[in-house]
């Protein structure tokens, strides 16, 4: 079973940037889809970033032109770069491996989490 473990959250100002990184063990990443997803309080986790293991990627409406989902498959480690965050993007950021190749095969292991929060 794979192990995931995200970092690099924080508190940032409105306009500013942090670099989610998700570190995995016991799967080598370069073969599986992974992705991002994030939950505010009191609503769902919902979908961020994905993807597949040839590189094609999918965002999620809010986030287009902003973040930047990328993998280091020498480090097994799956990347979110997020620039111009807005208050609204607040919550907790989740790492997943997915259970194949392409995104539609959708997330099946998740990592504990990392806060972000962005101050107005």
């Amino acid at each position: 079973q794979v192990q995931l473990v995200e970092s690099g959250g924080g508190l940032v100002q409105a306009g500013g940037s942090l670099r989610l990184s998700c570190a995995a063990s016991g799967r080598t990443l370069s073969r599986y889809a992974m992705g991002w997803f994030r939950q505010a309080p009191g609503k769902e986790r919902d979908f961020v970033a994905a993807i597949d293991w040839s590189n094609n990627t999918n965002y999620r409406r809010a986030v287009k032109g902003r973040f930047t989902i990328s993998r280091d498959n020498a480090k097994n480690t799956l990347l979110l770069q997020m620039n111009s965050l807005k208050p609204e993007d607040t919550a907790v950021y989740y790492c997943s491996a997915y259970s194949g190749s392409y995104i539609s095969s959708g997330p099946r292991d998740w990592g504990q989490g990392t806060q972000v929060t962005v101050s107005s």
